[in-house]
């Protein structure tokens, strides 16, 4: 019930600190269009939780509601109205100097999904990032999931124990432990089930894996960006398996560099051997197994690797607006996790994220500017490690690692002395200010995302999430669709 008012000349920035994925602002109660903030009650309850303001328009700006009593009692009614189950929410009145708003504070539900319906239709809704989007069927599938307290890889599948056979599981745990494995430890890791059936964990590490979406698709392009494949392999299969194809098409892709010492020679290799371990392994245990087709994939270039998988945090924030150091363990699959830590790949805490830099920081080569990225959307988790020895250095002598590419690949991997950013005259290793000026000269005319990071030899992806979108904030840029910044043909020119 709306009653007296809590906070007296309230500090806005008080109120809002938390992500932003945690609240949204409303000007007014819309009457006739409820469903603009309903959606947000429900994606807030079905995620993890959050706040929804009224009074406060998108620029945090605070307006006020000239009927707070009456927009209270509204909102309580539509929620009870058009939610199912109806979520716990508490409505709580905020004054600053003469204007009242109201926060309808929804917390994370038990009992999700939590649908909005109007006139027999039900739709469940989530948080990605700032906004609140409609739950794909996956999403769907996970939000029953939560609600019943299970995850995917715990459910009971058809597949039967008597019919299936973990020897590849079993000889890894005595190899990396040094312990037998013993068929009780299949029921208690949460493989099979109390009267004798794989659950989905189960089936992923079978020995005969046959999971239409347990896949790896390793790439090895030519240069900087996916226009010709000189190497690639799709892997099906046991997740033990796909995690050793993995580290043996990045060994087998990349090379070993190496400097001649007075007494030997000293290895510097292009990447932390355990780094790349850390991504495949994160990749492999935290995808959204329910996404139909959705598998792993390794794309190698000369400077660096993205491994990519299906499925976003499973929080629903966005891991580039996150301080990775503090981003907790939520684990989308715990069984997965829990095997993959019994067997030392990972720690029981989920700490892969900081330790792929860390290990990444301690080559020698390593600068800020080669710092590991992470980015997430809906429905997609990105790593990307970089080349500390690229672009080649005449000092550096480098070595194929592995056997399996061929000499077609060998001569082309790691070969390259022109670097495009060289063709033009300038230096890969650029300050945050020369990039930008140098963009902006590049830009006389129509550039897309790709070429510019072609042209400067940056991440694609960090070209367009730091460097394009604050030269377009900040006027340098303009938009050839400016009215829809992820358009597919999007591109960009210097302002006249």
């Amino acid at each position: 019930m709306y009653k007296t008012l809590t906070f007296m000349d309230m500090a806005l920035d008080k109120i809002l600190n938390v992500e932003c994925s945690t609240y949204d602002f409303k000007e007014s109660v819309e009457k006739k269009k409820t469903k603009s903030w309903l959606k947000s009650v429900s994606a807030f309850a079905n995620t993890k939780g959050g706040s929804l303001f009224f009074g406060i328009d998108d620029s945090g700006d605070i307006i006020g509601l000239e009927r707070a009593q009456a927009d209270a009692e509204f909102i309580s009614q539509e929620i009870k109205a058009h939610l199912d189950p109806i979520p716990d929410f508490e409505l709580i009145p905020h004054k600053s100097e003469d204007k009242v708003i109201i926060e309808v504070k929804v917390p994370e539900g038990r009992q999700t999904p939590y649908y909005y319906y109007l006139d027999g239709n039900r739709s469940a809704f989530i948080r990605v990032g700032n906004e609140s989007v409609q739950a794909a069927q996956h999403q769907l599938l996970s939000l029953v999931l939560k609600g019943t307290n299970s995850t995917f890889d715990a459910q009971k599948t058809s597949a039967r124990r008597a019919d299936n056979s973990f020897t590849i599981l079993a000889n890894t745990f005595t190899g990396r432990v040094g312990q037998p494995f013993g068929e009780k430890m299949l029921e208690s890791m949460g493989l099979v089930t109390s009267d004798g059936y794989l659950t989905q964990a189960g089936v992923l590490f079978s020995d005969d894996c046959n999971a239409y979406n347990s896949k790896l698709v390793g790439t090895r392009w030519a240069g900087l960006t996916k226009t010709d494949a000189i190497n690639d392999h799709e892997y099906q299969g046991n997740l033990l398996l796909l995690l050793r194809a993995g580290v043996d098409f990045v060994n087998s892709n990349t090379n070993s560099g190496w400097i001649k010492l007075p007494d030997g020679r000293k290895n510097l290799p292009d990447y932390a051997e355990r780094a790349i371990l850390e991504a495949i392994v994160n990749h492999l245990i935290h995808r959204a197994y329910t996404i139909i087709g959705g598998e792993v994939h390794i794309d190698i270039f000369d400077d660096r690797i993205e491994f990519n998988s299906p499925g976003g945090m499973f929080d629903g924030t966005l891991i580039q607006n996150r301080d990775i150091s503090k981003v907790p363990s939520v684990r989308r699959n715990p069984i997965l996790a829990d095997v993959f830590t019994h067997l030392g790949y990972m720690e029981k805490r989920g700490s892969g994220l900081r330790k792929i830099c860390d290990l990444s920081a301690q080559l020698d080569g390593y600068n800020a500017e080669l710092h590991p990225e992470f980015m997430s959307e809906a429905n997609v988790f990105y790593t990307t490690i970089k080349n500390v020895n690229y672009p080649p250095k005449d000092e550096i002598r480098g070595v194929k690692v592995g056997s399996k590419v061929g000499s077609k690949v060998g001569s082309k991997v790691g070969s390259s002395d022109t670097h495009p950013v060289d063709i033009y005259g300038t230096s890969k290793r650029l300050s945050r200010e020369d990039l930008i000026n140098l963009i902006s000269k590049f830009c006389i005319e129509w550039r897309s995302p790709d070429d510019i990071s072609v042209y400067t030899g940056k991440n694609l992806r960090y070209i367009k999430e730091k460097i394009l979108s604050t030269m377009s904030s900040k006027g340098i840029l303009e938009r050839l669709y400016p009215d829809t910044p992820n358009h597919p043909k999007q591109k960009y020119r210097s302002k006249r």
